[in-house]
């Protein structure tokens, strides 16, 4: 119940439309292309914090800590000069188009007691594959959501690999990562709703998230928060932004001539205030103590985190 409340409060309150139509896949002879850069404009927000003596494997994943005994996870990818990472760009209400070609469902692994990518793309009524790389035990609640609330997809616990030993202590082992059987599960999304979210019911700091999509015109941005969209139709586009924690909507209006090339360039406000009720400040409020013994254990070798 506090994972569901917790997604509940960090649902991005953008309604994304659903489209009324079906995709129709056609050959795209004189396609044009759409490129550009997503930039955040301010400081990028805080992250979220967990006290890490409250939940399980506190050692193992206090690998990645503050060296306070948090672990914290900031939604928001961002560059030194601003590149926002990991924003999916995809165009609106695009009636027909290229073919999806050979889809490859998206693979999604939790490792170092995260689920990497935090930001995806799924298809509806498609799979995903979730895979434990981790020697501990993950879970995935699968929500899809939108503003009317969450609603439970699937909830399966993941196998940790039978290559790691029964008892694991602080072997070599600890430190190496071994592929569980992979779990496939197929994404079939309500109507009106468009957004795929995935929680581990042990660790509530391991979240994933996904844009569903009916059509391949889309991209997620790169390390320079630079996007490229081919092969479109010509024709006058809506172009849209989405990341999960980023409560205003941006849009473009955008005109793609054959073979030519358009550009599209988004400048986002930093979210400001308190975006999560979890969000970690200076002097955390400690409601666990966190004692001089339990926190000499909880050692960030892999990454010590800072805010």
């Amino acid at each position: 119940m506090k994972i569901l409340k917790a997604i509940i409060a960090s649902v991005a309150v953008v309604c994304i439309s659903s489209p009324a139509y079906a995709y129709e896949e056609v050959p795209v002879t004189d396609g044009g292309t759409l490129s550009g850069t997503v930039t955040l404009q301010g400081d990028v927000p805080k992250p979220k914090g967990y006290n890490l003596t409250t939940l399980p494997d506190q050692i193992y994943c206090g690998r990645i800590s503050d060296g306070r005994g948090w672990r914290l996870l900031q939604p928001f990818n961002v560059g030194k000069n601003g590149e926002f990472r990991q924003m999916v760009v995809h165009l609106e209400d695009i009636e027909k188009g290229k073919p999806f070609g050979g889809y490859t469902p998206p693979r999604i692994e939790a490792v170092d007691c995260r689920f990497m990518p935090f930001v995806n793309v799924v298809r509806d009524l498609h799979d995903i594959v979730v895979v434990n790389m981790d020697p501990a035990f993950h879970d995935i609640q699968a929500y899809e959501t939108s503003q009317l609330g969450p609603r439970v997809l699937f909830n399966v616990p993941l196998p940790i690999s039978k290559r790691y030993p029964n008892e694991i202590g602080l072997s070599d082992h600890f430190h190496k990562h071994y592929e569980g059987i992979p779990m496939v599960q197929t994404v079939k999304m309500t109507k009106g709703r468009r957004i795929f979210t995935m929680q581990c019911g042990f660790h509530a700091y391991m979240e994933s998230w996904a844009l569903v999509v009916d059509h391949p015109y889309y991209a997620i941005t790169d390390e320079n928060g630079k996007f490229e969209i081919g092969d479109i139709p010509p024709g006058t586009y809506k172009v849209t932004i989405w990341h999960p924690y980023l409560h205003e909507a941006y849009e473009q209006v955008v005109t793609v001539k054959p073979k030519e090339a358009a550009t599209a360039e988004f400048n986002v406000a930093a979210p400001t205030g308190r975006l999560y009720a979890n969000q970690m400040v200076e002097n955390a409020f400690v409601r666990y103590t966190i004692t001089e013994d339990v926190q000499s254990q909880i050692v960030p070798t892999l990454e010590k985190q800072t805010y």
